[in-house]
């Protein structure tokens, strides 16, 4: 995979662009004000592998609160300003990592100047985040006279304001941005991000907004961004679902793993059933499913490659030869546990499970903690 030159952009201890890993991101659905739940938040987001929290600051209430966040949070801030630009020169005075901007927005030059002002004395990152809602209708109307199809159109004015927003920070000396250029629709933020990554070298957040429920939204963002990535497009990522932030990270992990770009802890997989299968194979999944990422979320790491559950001995330790550890059914309603194409034992289902548990946690250790 060839990647996208870019600038270098710090974000307190995470640095994205020019060639760095593509970081996880997610956003807390709390009231900053309720900052032990925040926090609580914050830290199972980490535990999982998140490493970017992006918090929302619109009221004096969250600003008061986001000094004692950032104090005890495990991973860099992001404040989310979409109207008051008092709370973003509040949020970099408290010291947080990075503040989003939203061009649609936050257009008048004087209002942009002290918060230019304010992250270049503190190197705060400012993420310029442009997405298909609050585009200027009329702007729109305009552009549509002028493409042949609303996709080009609308990727056009989202490339537009986020370059004259950061037009503006660079003229008062802000060079630590990065961007975004989200919508709902799959062509339109495909055509935005491609466009915009061929004429600059600023690192890309990547993200389809709005995207929808656990299943079709995370479906819809990796059609999205695993073309992005497989492009060289994209360092830094937020899966935005009708969820719990740790929904987005599990499912910004699963798209990494499967981009091949961060390695999987460990990966998962099973077999799709047949007529074979004698016991409750879905059941099992679900179970293996859980196990890993209550594991996870315990603050512990998993060091096995690949975890296999199969419905048969024929799909078990044959198909699933190259998995670290396995579990598979029988004809006789029991379960076979492999380890590397190996057969280590036949158990009754219940016994089977307990047995498989206690050897995947037998390959797992505390996360080291975050910086």
């Amino acid at each position: 995979m060839s990647l996208r030159k870019t600038r270098k952009v710090e974000l307190g201890s995470c640095v994205i662009g020019s060639g760095a890993p593509v970081t996880i991101q997610t956003m807390t659905n709390l009231p900053l004000a309720d900052v032990r739940g925040t926090l609580e938040q914050i830290n199972r987001c980490a535990a999982l592998g998140c490493d970017i929290v992006r918090v929302a600051v619109d009221d004096e209430k969250a600003e008061k609160a986001l000094p004692e966040v950032i104090a005890n949070s495990p991973v860099p801030l992001v404040a989310d300003i979409q109207f008051h630009s008092d709370s973003a020169l509040a949020a970099i005075k408290a010291g947080i990592a990075g503040v989003r901007l939203n061009p649609g927005l936050l257009r008048d030059e004087n209002i942009l100047r002290p918060i230019a002002e304010a992250a270049g004395v503190h190197h705060t990152c400012i993420r310029v985040g442009a997405n298909g809602g609050s585009v200027n209708p009329q702007a729109l109307q305009e552009n549509l006279k002028k493409f042949p199809s609303f996709e080009e159109a609308m990727a056009d004015l989202l490339c537009r304001s986020v370059s004259e927003q950061c037009e503006a920070l660079e003229k008062y000396g802000v060079t630590n941005i990065k961007v975004a250029l989200k919508s709902s629709s799959i062509p339109v933020t495909l055509a935005s991000y491609r466009r915009f990554a061929a004429v600059t070298d600023y690192p890309l957040h990547l993200g389809l907004t709005e995207s929808g429920t656990p299943g079709r939204g995370s479906i819809k963002s990796a059609v999205v961004l695993s073309t992005l990535l497989n492009e060289g497009i994209g360092d830094t990522i937020r899966i935005s679902l009708t969820a719990p932030p740790e929904d987005e990270v599990i499912a910004a992990k699963r798209i990494l793993e499967a981009c091949g770009l961060r390695t999987a802890a460990p990966e998962l997989v099973s077999c799709p059933s047949c007529g074979r299968t004698e016991f409750d194979l879905f059941g099992l999944v679900e179970k293996v499913e859980q196990l890993l990422c209550e594991t996870e979320l315990s603050g512990k790491v998993i060091h096995l490659r690949k975890v296999a559950v199969m419905g048969c001995p024929v799909n078990g330790p044959g198909e699933a030869r190259d998995a670290d550890l396995g579990i598979a059914g029988s004809r006789s309603g029991k379960v076979i546990l492999f380890r590397s194409g190996q057969v280590i034992g036949t158990f009754e289902a219940e016994a089977g499970f307990e047995v498989f548990k206690n050897e995947l946690l037998k390959h797992s250790s505390a996360r080291e903690k975050l910086n």
